[in-house]
């Protein structure tokens, strides 16, 4: 035994659940002393006992009746038929401890009253006063069953295990007393007559009594066996004698009419299958031939391995109340009027054929919910005019529309026990009539809305994808039509161009064609009338050629587009449907294809000015941006989608020495041509202005003069930036313009800060620089303002929209990085993205550069005295570092123009001399001192012994060049590291 209960514990968990949903399955059908004897079976059953007892509390005192028992004799049973609520018995004990108790049975083991059990406590029985004796070996376990903290009785368990009930199996014992206490609860308080006791009614209940009065039989299958037990009222059901009744399974099963008997096997083997109660309702074969209905329930009970032992139910006869509904049923099922009839949970328990017209279930009414089933019902609002018809006590009635015929029905709801009938009557001829003059009052009202919208929004349209989509959206509802394609007139087509990709549903909302066309668009081109092309049939005859079969639609309306006596396109409507035109609508179209000829006339003219101020702007723009070492860049433009003027907004990338680039952007306030061309003079000047490398605030300074210059009216906003990758620095300044946004390697984006100062041609100097350092592979974005401004958003919404753009996913790769989203791709995404959707008011710019840092090895600075000396050292420095940077081909070079520029350094300036050398695209070499003066190429005679030392710098070098620093002047170099292109 102790070796079953250990591989039984290894399967506790599948068991517990199933015993635990029995209790919810089985036991929720079943009267109070029933659920008593199905909750000991299965306590038995899970300890692999001998026997069981259930007892139930009884009056204040709290003492105990013996309700139920299981495997135990009469002999036994009988001693522990009452128990007092202080005895020491066993089950007694559990119930005033609320715990699980345990008693060896020891030497002679009684019950309460008339006899005592053991000793007290757990462990080791003892001699009881008298009563009967338990065998010997044997243990009890009571567990008691309680609900809301007060015990209704307890379950005591007879058992031959010489080890206690593990961990796991006190714990389920526990949940399946509570699970059996929350079944008992929900039924307490009803009232209930004397119950008989537990060995003259082994139910506990008036069960046989209530059966007997309705004739109703019970029944019991022993699964393992074959074994069928009826009671005589099943095999009156049955028309059986019990003489004749061999107690075998087959023997019903042989009963059962042909037709059924699948299904009624499959719900059977289902519920065993499954472990769940079954209920059916079936025909059976009589013995004396005569076919009868009945309804069989039953439920499992489970031996102490969790097999299936036996299924009990009950059967009784339906015959009588079949026919009766069968008898009502034919009279509703054909009524010219819809009826059904739902039960308290909405279900369909009955429905006639006009109500499965009605609601389109096609017989799948019966048994689901009503909406389930039919969900157009769901908006009927059947529950609340339900609630209104018992709230008055009196039937409600209301109208809806069916769904899927559009019939009309008056719908009545009678509130009957236990559910609801509805009644449908067809309404639909008397609601005809004042429907169609509403509708007829409607479809006059709304032509004529339409009418005035689409003339109000034709003027309004400025391109050609205005035109159409204005077009199609006022005249496909007002027309009725599938579809509008507009054909467009080109000169220089073929004449076999035409409208056939319309005809044939290809293409977008417009193409062109040649308007000496053959088909039908240009036969309305040429007679100027609208063409109706009523059916396949008709366009097959007015045009053989055309292959009908790639045709798109069943009839067809061409409307000639005429602007000042001049063809300029046809407008095609499609119908999915034959189709004719009357006198008023042939007479409303030609009035509207004037409109729309005229207005397409304009959205052409529109559109090719348009796109030649587009490539005016994008000419004036930065073709290609460079590549440089020192930032990734790229750029987007998107002009404005209000006119045809070109906007100011411009940006470029400028490389500076030592690896540096200058970012600029800007923006000309206002449109048109002047705005373009002030845009394309400043873009030259700080081209201009960058090459002496001046500072940016100097820049401002000169650059404000330039627009000050162009008139009061003239203003430009500017952003100009210089990054440094040997210290990652970035010096800005910014004149009006919006602030740079930087996206940093974490996924954190900020706006740098900084004051604005006013616009170019409005501020005057000083400008204030701003200087920050950024982390490598930082990524830095530059914008005008037409990208985060528009009408009815605030910049600072913008802005964070913007933000959030950059940012993209926190954990994931930025932009421009390996697995990142590209830095085009991200510029189209701001430009596209970044305001609500809409017209775009103003054009933006974008620049985005991915900034990154030169290496420290890529670096060598010393600091050189002033003195003579100094041009040796510097020439020694520069054989070690190319030494070290496998420059060696470019040492000889390098010295020469190294010792030139530090003599220089020692002879006319002053200060100490600093030598830098930078190994990027090109070998760069920069000599600096405290001086201010700017040396200068001078043409030396012949006689002259200086002057020629900046010459030499200048045709040893592919660059050179001087620039201002904050202690003085930098003259530098540069040199191509490829030996071939030295």
């Amino acid at each position: 035994m102790t070796e079953q209960r250990a591989s039984t514990g290894r399967r506790l968990g599948d068991r517990e659940a199933a015993r635990l949903r029995l209790v919810e399955t089985v036991a929720g059908g079943l009267a109070d002393g029933e659920v008593w004897s199905f909750a000991i079976d299965q306590a038995v059953a899970f300890l692999g006992g001998v026997g069981g007892m259930a007892h139930v509390g009884e009056g204040a005192d709290g003492d105990l009746r013996l309700a139920a028992v299981c495997g135990l004799p009469r002999r036994l049973a009988e001693p522990w038929q009452e128990l007092g609520a202080a005895d020491a018995a066993t089950p007694a004990r559990a119930v005033r401890e609320r715990r699980i108790v345990r008693t060896a049975a020891g030497a002679r083991v009684d019950g309460g009253r008339r006899a005592g059990e053991g000793a007290e406590g757990d462990g080791e029985g003892g001699e009881g006063e008298d009563g009967g004796r338990l065998p010997a070996g044997t243990t009890l376990v009571a567990v008691p069953v309680t609900t809301t903290g007060s015990p209704l009785g307890v379950l005591t368990v007879l058992t031959s295990a010489a080890e206690p009930p593990d961990a796991a199996s006190e714990d389920f014992l526990r949940r399946f007393a509570d699970r059996i206490g929350d079944r008992l609860r929900r039924s307490r308080g009803t009232a209930e007559t004397a119950r008989p006791t537990w060995w003259q009614e082994p139910s506990g209940s008036q069960l046989l009594r209530a059966m007997r009065a309705i004739d109703v039989g019970a029944w019991e299958w022993e699964v393992g066996t074959g074994r069928l037990i009826a009671d005589d009222a099943a095999l009156e059901v049955f028309g059986l004698p019990r003489e004749d009744f061999d107690d075998r399974v087959e023997t019903w099963v042989g009963l059962i009419h042909p037709d059924d008997a699948a299904g009624v096997l499959a719900e059977v083997d289902r519920a065993i299958r499954h472990r769940n109660a079954y209920s059916l309702e079936y025909r059976i074969c009589r013995p004396d031939g005569a076919v009868i209905w009945l309804e069989a329930r039953g439920y499992l009970t489970f031996g102490a391995h969790d097999e299936v032992r036996r299924m009990s139910g009950t059967v009784w006869e339906t015959t009588g109340t079949r026919q009766a509904l069968d008898s009502v049923s034919r009279a509703l099922r054909h009524m010219s009027d819809a009826f059904l009839a739902v039960d308290d949970q909405w279900r369909v328990v009955y429905c006639n054929v006009e109500a499965e017209r009605v609601l389109g279930a096609d017989g799948r009414l019966l048994g689901r919910v009503l909406w389930d089933a039919a969900p157009d019902t769901a908006s009927f609002g059947l529950p609340e005019r339900y609630e209104q018809a018992v709230a008055r006590g009196t039937a409600v009635g209301f109208e809806v529309r069916a769904p899927g015929t559009g019939s009309w029905y008056h719908m009545r709801l009678v509130a009957v026990p236990g559910g609801l009938t509805v009644y449908f009557t067809d309404i639909t001829a008397r609601r005809a009539q004042a429907i169609e003059g509403a509708r007829a009052d409607h479809v006059r009202s709304e032509r004529a809305t339409r009418l005035a919208e689409l003339t109000g929004a034709l003027a309004q349209a400025l391109t050609v994808e205005d035109v159409v989509r204005v077009t199609a959206d006022g005249i496909v509802p007002l027309t009725g039509a599938a579809d509008l394609r507009l054909l467009l007139v080109e000169e220089g087509l073929r004449p076999g161009d035409g409208g056939a990709e319309a005809l044939a549903g290809r293409g977008g909302r417009f193409s062109t064609m040649s308007g000496t066309a053959p088909g039908p668009a240009g036969d309305a081109l040429r007679d100027r009338v609208p063409k109706l092309i009523a059916s396949r049939e008709e366009l097959a005859a007015a045009h053989p050629s055309m292959d009908v079969s790639s045709v798109d639609g069943e009839s067809w309306l061409f409307l000639p587009l005429i602007a000042s006596g001049r063809p300029t396109g046809c407008c095609v409507l499609r119908f999915d449907r034959p189709r004719t035109l009357g006198e008023e609508e042939r007479t409303l179209l030609m009035a509207l294809s004037g409109l729309v000829a005229h207005a397409l006339e304009r959205a052409r003219l529109y559109d090719e000015e348009h796109s030649r101020a587009d490539k005016l702007q994008r000419g004036l723009l930065p073709r290609t941006l460079p590549a440089l070492p020192a930032v990734t860049p790229a750029a987007c433009y998107v002009p404005a989608d209000t006119g045809s003027q070109v906007g100011g907004d411009w940006y470029d990338v400028i490389p500076l020495s030592a690896e540096r680039v200058a970012l600029v952007v800007g923006d000309v306030m206002g449109h048109g041509l002047t705005e373009a061309v002030t845009m394309g003079r400043l873009r030259t000047a700080v081209r201009t202005l960058t090459d002496p490398e001046i500072p940016p605030d100097e820049l401002f300074a000169r650059l404000g003069v330039m627009v000050a210059d162009l008139g009061d009216s003239a203003y430009a906003t500017c952003l100009y930036a210089v990054y440094d990758p040997t210290n990652r620095s970035l010096a800005y300044a910014s004149a009006g313009h919006p602030p740079p946004a930087v996206r940093l390697p974490d996924g954190t984006v900020r706006f740098l800060e900084m004051q604005p100062d006013p616009p170019l041609g409005a501020g005057v100097p000083p400008f204030s620089v701003n200087e920050t350092v950024l982390p490598p592979e930082s990524l830095l974005v530059l914008y005008t303002d037409g990208l985060v401004e528009a009408p009815g958003s605030g910049i600072e919404a913008g802005m964070d929209r913007l933000a959030a753009r950059i940012a993209g996913r926190p954990d994931g790769p930025g932009p421009g990085e390996p697995g990142g989203v590209p830095l085009g791709v991200l510029c189209d995404s701001l430009t596209s993205g970044v305001l609500p959707p809409g017209r775009r008011t103003d054009d933006a710019a974008v620049l985005a550069v991915l900034t990154h840092g030169l290496p420290e090895r890529d670096v060598a600075c010393w600091e050189l005295p002033q003195d003579p000396v100094a041009a040796g050292q510097a020439r020694e420095h520069v054989r070690d570092q190319l030494d070290a940077w496998s420059l060696d081909h470019l040492a000889m070079t390098t010295e020469l123009l190294v010792s030139e520029l530090v003599a220089n350094v020692v002879r006319h300036a002053s200060g100490p001399a600093r030598l830098r050398m930078i190994r990027g695209r090109t070998l760069i070499c920069e000599v600096s001192d405290d001086s201010l003066t700017t040396p200068r190429v001078r043409h030396a005679s012949d006689t002259d012994e200086g002057g020629r030392g900046l010459q030499l710098v200048a045709s040893l070098s592919h660059r050179w060049g001087t620039r201002y620093t904050d202690s003085g002047k930098c003259i530098w170099t540069e040199q191509l590291r490829s030996p071939d292109l030295v």
